[in-house]
Order: structure tokens, then C-alpha cells, then sequence
């Protein structure tokens, strides 16, 4: 008990005020929306693009069953090209948005991101009560709070932290939020389940439940029953883990296992363990028993061969994941394709950030198992357990993932981080300080997220050499009409990326509306060759080729595209066009006489906007039959077209 006085002196200490449990949740919920509150009016941005405006699964027109049969954007999990991503209970919210807003309107999706944010900041005092004073009810059943400040302090940081920005302002982070959101209420229903001094295996199943719920958000729900196992043995059972540790190893003193039988620990381990095995094997069988395909461009350090540098790159990415938790002022949308350049030698002067995020992470350790003090052991051994067991299913070492490093999944793990950095003892001034910084920093990268203009440019100064960033801003520019400035950034991409076929093919494509028609064939060109499947392409190269008047190259490409995408009217429509004409004018070699080829074949480039092609043919078929059917009112109307295209602007 002296133990815990001192600590709650401490906590007495803290530069805020003592609040009622109420006030203080108003107080982190009111912050949390003071934060992101700006993103509110936001776009459409970045992968919402695919997982929402483009995703069929959310119009009522749709059948319901097809959001437990596809994957989070949309696609057939049996499909060769799905992430595998089986998240049916956020794209259910995407729906009911969709619904109750009457379409595509994005102001409801930022509100709901928002008010969920401010939700899960306010539950966090209850999480971090019970992490750092323990678990304790009143008479009616309601949880204790022996740490009210530090709790609080600890539950502002959350709900101020920066890198939380994707998830928030971001509307696929919805997922993270919803899993962050059953992930706490998992973890307090296991605490439900030691009131009145014994524990309910009711509670523990209700637990296990709202597990699944998280699992069904997202894939990263899954932890929190390493965060519940690890709350039973520290904080309810008391387990001494160093001690223990020394007893198995050096086989001293006996390990005395029958008050932890008593008590229901491994009972409740193996409800737990069994449920976790069956929620796996599920999700196993749902993604249809095979890993999402990922390429090294995604995640390049995962296709090293040399282990050994494999371990060091990943090593390198949790020291720059723990960089944006410590300092984030450097957040991009997207850290892939030479963001962050592989370490491929001991001598990089980068392997310093290893060291150092181990030198720290063995210090904690060090104090989380060798205190003296036990209040502070299980309160910075839990806010280690809540900062790693959440980042496990993205640090590369149980499956290979989709990405160099995401702000998102770090939204869970920071809540850990915040516990340690409340539990640090800082001064009056530097907590003032860092939660003014926080918040400016919050509403000034909400506000980037706002649009895809300077969601895009922002990520220029922090990753210049990432190729998708590049292309991103030359997308933008491009789909508002801004070509010139496009191809700048759509070559910078290809430089930076030589293979990026997808920067190639919207390169070649401005190239072709400019008629520069050989430097279009030669990307395009390049594009398939990289990439035979990429169907876009080849049909673009097709439409080239026809400008090129390389007819059976370009019949050929169309059918290559029509190959790779069996559902594909565009292609279908232009192989129409191409045969067309090619019928024609195989038909005028034939017979170069013939009037109505040639009033045809004039009407043919009349449509296609090809007006001097067009006239040609019309002047032609009226020379040899000036009174075929048609053609002279044909050939008027051109003609008025074409006195109107060279009348001068006023």
C-alpha cells in the first residue's frame, strides 16, 4: 500500500485538474473533435477512392450477402488480385452512410470518423485507469479510477496524437477505428468478469465475442487477447514475471503453480486460446486458405534474400514506426516506392536507429521487470504489452504484408505510448507544451487531408524521391486539366521508378490527346512488356497505334487487352472502330471507285472528330456520285463545323 500512496501522491502532482469521470470523458471527447474537427468537409481522398466511390458493395442495389463474400474494397475473395482484406462490419457502416445520406456525399463518413475518434479517446480513461491503478468496482458495479490524472493525461495524448490523422481524416481508416473501438470494449468486458472477487466465464465468452467484432473490422482486433492475457497474469494474478522467469530457469525455489490454478488463470488462457484458434482457422478458411499477393514494390525489404539484411530493414522500419510515435511531424499517405531506401550494407550509417530503438526497448524492459517498486513494474510491463501486441500483425514476422510503414496501424499501438509518456513524470510546462503541439499539429494535417491537392503536395517535402507520390500529384493535376504540369511529375515517377507501368501508361496517355503519338507508343510499349496482363494498356496502345495507321499491331493489342479483361466495352467499342475502317479501306484498295466506301468511310472519321479525313472522303464519293443519298447534307454539315472552328474568338 505504501507502494501505491506514493504513486497516487504522484498522480495528485499532475498539472490537471481532478475531474468527475464524466467531465473528464466530455473533456477528451471535446479535445478530439477540437483536433480533427476540420477534416469534416473533407473529399474523397487517396484509397477511399477504391474502397468507397468505386466500391459496388455499398449501393442498396446490391445484394447485402455480397459484404461477407468480398473483400474490404469490394473484390470476389477467391479473386487472384484480392488483399484478402475481410473487413464486412466497416463496410456495413460505409453502407448505412451511404444510405442514410442518400449517395456519395462524404461529409456524413468524415462526421461518423470523427465522433468515433472522440468515443474511443473518451474510453481510454477507463482502459488506462485500470492499466496504471488497477482494477477495482464500486458497489454498483462501475469501475474505479485510482489514477483520475494521470489517466486523463494519458487519455489527452491519445486523443491529440498526430499520426492518428489517416485513421481519422482518412475514411478507410473507419476500419481502424471500429477495431480500436471493439478492442477496448473486448478488454473491459474481460475486466467485467473479476467483479465481486471471482470471475465469469460469461464475461470471458461476451469478451470473446466482442474480439471477433474487432476481427471482423479489421485483422488487427485479433490482439487484444494478447493484451487481455497479459492484464490477467500481471494485474490479477500479480504473477511476478522476472522472478517467475528466474525460477524456471535457474530451478531454485520451486514454481509454486496452485494459487494460479485457484484463481482460473489457465482456465481462462485456454478460453481464450481456443477462441483466438477458432477465429484464425475461420479467417483462414474466409480468405480462401492462401496469403494476399503482394509485390516488392509494396514491401521490397520482405523479397531481400539475405536474411540477414531482410531482419535488419525490418528492424529499421520499427525504429522509424517508433520515430512517428516519438515525433510526428513527418507523416505521408503513402511510404512505399523509395520513401524509404533499403538498407543494404552494416555500414549505413542508419543502423544507429536500430541500436538506439533497442537500447530504449531493453531499457523498459529492463525497469517493466526488475523494479522495485511493483505499481510501476505491471504499469510500464502493460503499456509495453499495449504497445508491441497490437503492431504484431504489420511488423512482417508472422506474414509478409502490403506496405513499407502505415500511420494507421499504428492508431492501437499508440495508446500504449501514451500510457509510458503519461507514466514518465514530465513538468507541468512540458505537458502543456507537447498537447498545444499535438493539437496544431492535428488540425493542420486534418486540414491536408481535406483534399487530394494538398493531401498530395504535402507528401513532396517528406518523401521527394517516392515515385507514388509523384504520380499521385500528377493524377491530380492531370484529372483537373492541368496536362503540362502532369507529365512533369508522370516522368519524375517513371525516372524514380523506371518500371512503374501505371505512371507510364497516364504518361502515354496525355502524350497520345497531345498527338505525340511515338513517345506514346514506346511507353506504352514498355508498359506491356513489364507487365503483360495490364489490359489498360494494351488498349491504349491500341487507340495509338490506330492514329499511327498501324491497323493490324493495333487489332492485335486490342484483342491482348479484351484477353486479360474479359468484361471490357471500351476495348470491344474501339476494336469495332478499327475493323470498321479497316473493312473500308481494304474495300477501296480493292476498288478505289467505289462512291459509297468513300461516303461511308467519311462518315466514319465525321464521328471520330478526324474532320480533314472526313472531308476528304465526302468530296471524293461526291466527285464520283454526286447524288448519293445523304452524302451532300453530310458534307454541308461538315462544313459548317469547319467554318465555325476557324472563325476567330471573340
Amino acid at each position: 500500500w505504501a507502494q501505491f500512496d506514493a504513486f497516487f501522491y504522484w498522480d495528485h502532482q499532475i498539472p490537471l485538474p481532478k475531474l468527475a469521470p464524466v467531465q473528464a470523458k466530455v473533456t477528451v471527447a471535446l479535445v478530439a473533435l477540437l483536433c480533427f474537427i476540420n477534416s469534416y468537409d473533407g473529399e474523397f481522398v487517396f484509397d477511399d477512392s477504391e474502397a468507397i466511390v468505386n466500391n459496388k458493395d455499398l449501393k442498396p442495389t446490391t445484394p447485402l450477402n455480397n459484404i461477407w463474400n468480398n473483400d474490404f474494397w469490394g473484390s470476389n475473395l477467391s479473386s487472384n488480385s484480392s488483399h484478402k482484406s475481410y473487413r464486412p462490419l466497416t463496410v456495413l457502416t460505409f453502407r448505412l452512410n451511404y444510405l442514410l445520406a442518400g449517395g456519395l456525399h462524404p461529409v456524413g463518413f468524415h462526421v461518423l470518423n470523427i465522433i468515433l475518434h472522440a468515443v474511443i479517446s473518451a474510453l481510454m480513461i477507463d482502459v488506462f485507469a485500470i492499466l496504471i491503478g488497477g482494477l477495482a468496482y464500486d458497489v454498483k458495479g462501475r469501475i474505479l479510477n485510482h489514477a483520475p490524472k494521470t489517466s486523463l493525461l494519458a487519455a489527452l495524448f491519445f486523443a491529440t496524437h498526430p499520426v492518428h490523422t489517416e485513421s481519422v481524416a482518412g475514411i478507410v481508416g473507419r476500419a481502424d477505428l471500429l477495431c480500436a473501438l471493439f478492442f477496448q470494449l473486448s478488454f473491459l468486458t474481460y475486466c467485467k468478469a473479476f467483479n465481486r472477487g471471482r470471475f465469469s466465464v460469461q464475461w470471458v465468452v461476451v469478451s470473446l465475442l466482442l474480439c471477433a467484432a474487432a476481427m471482423l473490422c479489421k485483422e488487427q482486433g485479433i490482439t487484444v487477447l494478447g493484451v487481455n492475457a497479459a492484464f490477467d497474469v500481471l494485474l490479477i494474478c500479480n504473477v511476478n514475471v522476472y522472478e517467475l522467469s528466474q525460477r524456471l530457469l535457474l530451478r531454485k525455489i520451486p514454481l509454486d503453480v496452485s494459487e494460479i490454478l485457484r484463481m482460473g488463470l489457465l482456465t481462462r488462457l485456454a478460453l481464450m486460446g481456443l477462441g483466438g484458434l477458432l477465429m484464425l482457422y475461420a479467417r483462414w478458411r474466409i480468405m480462401g486458405t492462401g496469403p494476399p499477393a503482394f509485390t516488392e514494390v509494396d514491401n521490397p525489404a520482405s523479397f531481400a534474400e539475405n536474411i540477414f539484411l531482410r531482419m535488419v530493414n525490418y528492424n529499421y522500419y520499427y525504429s522509424l514506426n517508433a520515430w512517428l510515435l516519438l515525433c510526428p511531424w513527418w507523416l505521408c499517405f503513402d511510404w512505399s516506392m523509395g520513401c524509404v531506401p533499403l538498407i543494404k550494407s552494416a555500414t549505413d550509417w542508419r543502423m544507429v536507429w536500430l541500436l538506439l530503438l533497442w537500447c530504449i526497448l531493453i531499457g523498459l524492459i529492463s525497469q517493466a521487470l526488475c523494479s522495485q517498486d511493483s505499481q510501476r513494474r505491471r504499469t510500464l510491463t502493460l503499456g509495453l504489452v499495449l504497445l508491441v501486441v497490437p503492431f504484431l500483425p504489420a511488423c512482417n514476422i508472422f506474414f509478409r504484408v502490403g506496405f513499407v510503414i502505415a500511420e494507421r496501424v499504428l492508431y492501437l499501438s499508440s495508446a500504449g505510448y501514451c500510457l509510458l509518456l503519461a507514466y514518465s513524470k514530465l513538468l507541468c510546462v512540458s505537458v502543456l507544451a507537447l498537447l498545444c503541439v499535438c493539437v496544431a499539429r492535428c488540425a493542420l494535417r486534418s486540414h491536408q487531408w481535406r483534399s487530394e491537392q494538398s493531401l498530395f503536395t504535402s507528401a513532396l517535402s517528406v518523401c521527394p524521391f517516392n515515385a507514388k507520390v509523384h504520380y499521385n500529384v500528377g493524377k491530380n493535376l492531370a484529372d483537373r486539366g492541368n496536362s503540362t504540369a502532369a507529365i512533369a511529375y508522370y516522368r519524375e515517377a517513371v525516372r524514380l521508378h523506371p518500371t512503374y507501368v501505371h505512371a507510364m501508361n497516364n504518361l502515354g496517355n496525355i502524350l497520345k490527346e497531345r498527338n505525340e503519338l511515338i513517345e506514346a507508343e514506346q511507353l506504352l510499349s514498355k508498359a506491356v512488356s513489364i507487365q503483360p496482363d495490364f489490359a489498360a494498356a494494351w488498349m491504349n496502345l491500341g487507340i495509338v497505334q490506330n492514329s499511327l495507321q498501324k491497323f493490324e499491331e493495333a487489332e492485335q493489342s486490342y484483342w491482348n487487352a479484351i484477353r486479360f479483361r474479359k468484361k471490357y466495352p471500351d476495348c470491344y467499342y474501339n476494336l469495332g472502330r478499327l475493323e470498321s475502317e479497316g473493312f473500308f479501306l481494304h474495300a477501296l484498295r480493292i476498288n478505289p471507285n467505289a462512291a459509297s466506301c468513300h461516303g461511308n468511310l467519311a462518315v466514319l472519321y465525321h464521328r471520330w472528330g478526324k474532320l480533314e479525313l472526313a472531308k476528304k472522303h465526302y468530296e471524293l464519293s461526291l466527285k464520283l456520285d454526286p447524288e448519293a443519298p445523304g452524302t451532300r447534307d453530310n458534307y454541308n454539315m461538315l462544313r459548317r463545323k469547319l467554318d465555325q472552328l476557324k472563325r476567330p474568338t471573340p
